[in-house]
């Protein structure tokens, strides 16, 4: 890779990272795999930034990666392996405004979720992505989009009541 190139991915990454560790921890719900899961993505779009930097949406691009990422991940039960006695503390999502215990019931809720509906509702309305983007990055049609996101939500609703 050029030097220019490689300051436009550094500058890429630099300025989305904490948005992608966020994306993949909603996702999967634990840290060290966001990590993993984000660093498999990032590398995949380094060896491959000429073809990406040309895409008419880079995020929704790098996205998809992300999302490739995490669906091998869960392919792969080998790669669950603990090497120790204790789980290590999950980590905090960034940004996030609810109270510990809210985010906790969100988190769970979404796991119970089927993975497309979860990787759906994480993409629109977590990490901000239009039905658009989100129908690219999962190489799915508008419409699908929809139908998950309303599935997931109603999903959700039934397990998450409103409180008043």
């Amino acid at each position: 890779m050029r030097p220019d190139e490689e300051r436009e991915y550094v500058e890429f990454v630099r300025a989305r990272l904490t948005r992608l560790h966020r994306t993949a921890y909603l996702l999967c719900g634990d840290g060290h795999r966001a990590d993993d899961i984000v660093q498999a993505a990032l590398t995949d779009l380094y060896v491959h930034w000429k073809r990406a930097a040309a895409a008419d949406n880079l995020d929704g691009y790098v996205h998809r990666i992300l999302v490739r990422r995490y669906l091998d991940d869960r392919r792969r039960p080998w790669s669950r392996v603990r090497l120790g006695d204790l789980t290590p503390e999950a980590a905090a999502v960034a940004g996030a405004e609810r109270g510990v215990e809210d985010r906790d019931e969100l988190l769970t809720a979404l796991r119970s979720l089927p993975k497309g509906q979860r990787a759906v509702l994480v993409l629109r309305f977590l990490a901000d992505l239009s039905v658009e983007d989100t129908a690219r990055a999962l190489a799915c049609s508008v419409g699908n989009v929809k139908s998950q996101s309303a599935r997931g939500l109603a999903a959700l609703r039934e397990q998450m009541p409103v409180r008043g």
